[in-house]
């Protein structure tokens, strides 16, 4: 029979050409250990088969498992390898994951290292862990003294009656997670931005230490003065109810003295044009006063031009000074 299937591959490549035979994928795996896994065991992606398990063999601490993937079945360049465990009673498989869409594509002849691996927990292993949790909360770990109990007992009795106001409280918690949830970009800048505020005080720690020193003396300066503070206070207190009473029994007058000083002010305001002129004049008027004061004769000399003051009249030439 495979004679006759030779003669007619011969037959067919001479008649129709060579034929384009597209090979299988030969992957290698290592797992840190394949319990279930023999050769002939399925191997998958997304649970569908795409080809077999050859040979499943100890390689020091690992294990190598040989898997072949059917010709055409595309597998991305980072893909895994996962034993699967359906049952404790069904076969396991080699699952490859993530399923091909696009991008490279793992070589012949590739090689899974087992940092891309992984195991199911078996049996045993739980309980174990099971066995350990027992002895570890039971009478010869942390109930040795009967603390394990006594705190079962205390929760039942704190919990009793309060179902209800349990409900409503997980409920809340649920109700503020998901606004957390919804206000996660708020949430994150606040972070941020207390983490650049701590960074700033680590970044000021010399300052912000001699600033708690001083804190500390000013403390410690209050705290042995704290009774002539406390007389300054009451004095203090003693004061400002003498100015209370001298405020009320004198508020008529207070109010008069107001009113005065606010026509004043009224008048101060509408003459501020006069009042800026007569502050402009006043100096040189003051010196001129100076400058006409004979101290010899202790009197002032001057001049006055009586033309001047004619309405409608100016002196053709400028008089003579005198003096």
């Amino acid at each position: 029979m495979n004679q006759l299937l030779s003669v007619l591959l011969v037959m067919a490549s001479t008649v129709f050409g060579p034929l384009n035979v597209v090979p299988s994928l030969h992957i290698t795996a290592y797992f840190t250990e394949a319990v279930g896994v023999y050769a002939g065991s399925d191997v998958r992606v997304l649970g569908v088969k795409v080809g077999t398990v050859d040979e499943v063999r100890p390689a020091g601490t690992q294990v190598r498992v040989r898997l072949t993937v059917e010709p055409g079945i595309k597998v991305p360049r980072e893909a895994k390898a996962v034993i699967m465990a359906p049952s404790l009673v069904s076969d396991r498989f080699v699952q490859l994951a993530p399923a091909y869409s696009t991008g490279p594509e793992l070589g012949p002849d590739a090689t899974v290292r087992e940092d891309d691996t992984a195991t199911p927990v078996e049996l045993d292993q739980l309980y174990g862990s099971l066995n350990q949790l027992a002895t570890a909360l039971g009478p010869d770990g942390a109930n040795g003294d009967g603390a394990l109990s006594d705190l079962v007992k205390t929760g039942a009795e704190v919990l009793e009656g309060n179902g209800q106001k349990l409900n409503t409280m997980i409920k809340q918690l649920g109700q503020a997670a998901g606004t957390l949830a919804g206000s996660k970009d708020d949430f994150t800048g606040t972070v941020d931005n207390l983490q650049k505020f701590t960074a700033t005080l680590a970044a000021s720690d010399d300052q912000v230490r001699d600033v708690t020193d001083r804190l500390a003396q000013v403390s410690d300066f209050l705290a042995a003065d704290r009774n002539d503070l406390g007389a300054a206070l009451s004095q203090l207190a003693t004061a400002l109810q003498a100015v209370k009473q001298f405020i009320q029994d004198n508020r008529s007058r207070f109010k008069s003295n107001v009113d005065k000083l606010s026509a004043v002010s009224q008048v101060l305001t509408k003459e501020r044009a006069s009042l800026d002129e007569a502050l402009k004049v006043a100096p040189l008027a003051l010196g001129n006063v100076l400058n006409a004061y004979d101290p010899t004769a202790k009197s002032l000399s001057g001049r006055v031009n009586i033309r001047e003051f004619a309405p409608g009249e100016q002196p053709v030439l400028p008089l003579p000074a005198v003096g």
